[in-house]
């Protein structure tokens, strides 16, 4: 149960209280923009994405039986909606800023069958809302970089 503890509050922030979202979505554009501006391979992050995502789902089964559904210190989904705004998006200071924006935009105001998804059961509702915010996030910036908006 600690690992799940662990895992789902992503290192304990979820602990912090109100904001821990923000906080780890914060989180991890500075991890993401640290370690991808060195690196610019658009396979690992994905792959990386994926796993966190995965191992959301399952430990947000696991608290939930203890904490109950979609509790605030899980914030593992914030994490994997987080990753999945920033993929294949060219890390730069102004990127990273826009896709958390956009992020907690949909992740807070939850359009486009966000709010559907988050009824899902178990972990599968508390991590595919988020999921389905970084897709829309990563979406709208894509469309911004092609535009050439940024």
């Amino acid at each position: 149960m600690l690992f799940h503890k662990i895992t789902s509050t992503s290192l304990g922030i979820g602990y912090i209280g109100k904001g821990a979202g923000t906080v780890a979505a914060v989180a991890t554009c500075l991890v993401w923009y640290f370690s991808l501006s060195v690196d610019s391979n658009f396979i690992v992050p994905a792959v990386i994405t994926l796993l966190i995502s995965a191992l959301g789902i399952w430990s947000a089964n696991i608290v939930e039986a203890q904490w109950g559904k979609d509790h605030q210190r899980v914030v593992i989904d914030e994490v994997a909606g987080m990753c999945i705004a920033l993929l294949w998006i060219p890390v730069t200071p102004l990127n990273v800023l826009i896709a958390l924006l956009l992020f907690r935009f949909f992740d807070i105001v939850k359009p486009l069958y966000i709010k559907r998804v988050e009824n899902w059961p178990g972990g599968w509702g508390v991590m595919f809302d988020d999921i389905l915010a970084g897709v829309y996030a990563n979406i709208v910036l894509q469309i911004f970089l092609k535009v050439n908006l940024l």
